[in-house]
């Protein structure tokens, strides 16, 4: 079975799924969509038909490890979330994801939308090799 990473957004939601080892990020993608039922329902029906055990939602704490209006925000969601499937919700640490997601579209070239449509993704690529690395 799979694990699936979700970096909540109002917006733009990123999503990743490791392989069936639990091993490496196997793919990651974008939800659009400004309605939390909405992404949730769409990241519900993406573990079910991945096969996934687990999905753990990114958790944005403050630097100084305190929850924060967005944290509470991914609460609610994960929260949500756990109503619409039955496999297990966790919550993960992802402070400076986003930073580092930026950093690596810096590094291979992509500026702009380009940026803009990715950055998501590769922060929930970051959230589940962490949570993989974890294991």
């Amino acid at each position: 079975m799979r694990v699936m990473a979700v970096d909540f957004g109002d917006a733009r939601t990123g999503v990743a799924v490791s392989d069936t080892t639990k091993t490496l990020v196997g793919d990651a993608w974008i939800i659009l969509s400004k309605k939390m039922t909405e992404t949730a329902q769409k990241v519900a029906e993406e573990a079910a038909t991945r096969d996934v055990s687990c999905v753990v939602v990114g958790l944005p704490k403050n630097m100084d490890g305190s929850i924060g209006p967005r944290a509470e925000k991914s609460k609610e969601f994960a929260e949500l979330l756990g109503t619409l499937t039955k496999v297990e919700i966790k919550l993960w640490d992802e402070r400076l994801t986003t930073v580092s997601a930026n950093r690596v579209l810096k590094e291979t070239g992509n500026f702009g939308k380009k940026q803009k449509n990715k950055r998501d993704a590769i922060a929930a690529a970051i959230i589940l090799e962490s949570y993989l690395g974890s294991l």
